[in-house]
């Protein structure tokens, strides 16, 4: 693996990392008040076409990201529709 996959590789971590606090916290709290359903919607959507994007490049940092982050982004909609 050379190091412009590795630096994909930890960017993608990072960035991928930054949707957990937010989960966690609708998890913990019950509340999902204050996130957009619309936003998310977009969110998840933008990251279903990176995933494709990903795919097609055959980049791994961009396609892991992706699938983790739309993950995420799935949970938190599933949860602001059941904590409405």
């Amino acid at each position: 693996m050379d190091w412009v996959t590795i630096i994909g590789l930890v960017a993608a971590a990072v960035t991928t990392i930054s949707l957990f606090p937010q989960l966690v916290r609708m998890w913990r709290t019950k509340s999902a008040k204050d996130i957009s359903l619309v936003t998310f919607m977009v969110f998840c959507s933008g990251i279903l076409l990176w995933c494709v994007y990903g795919v097609l490049l055959n980049n791994l940092p961009i396609i892991l990201a992706n699938i983790f982050t739309l993950v995420q982004g799935l949970i938190i909609l599933t949860l602001k529709i059941k904590y409405k």
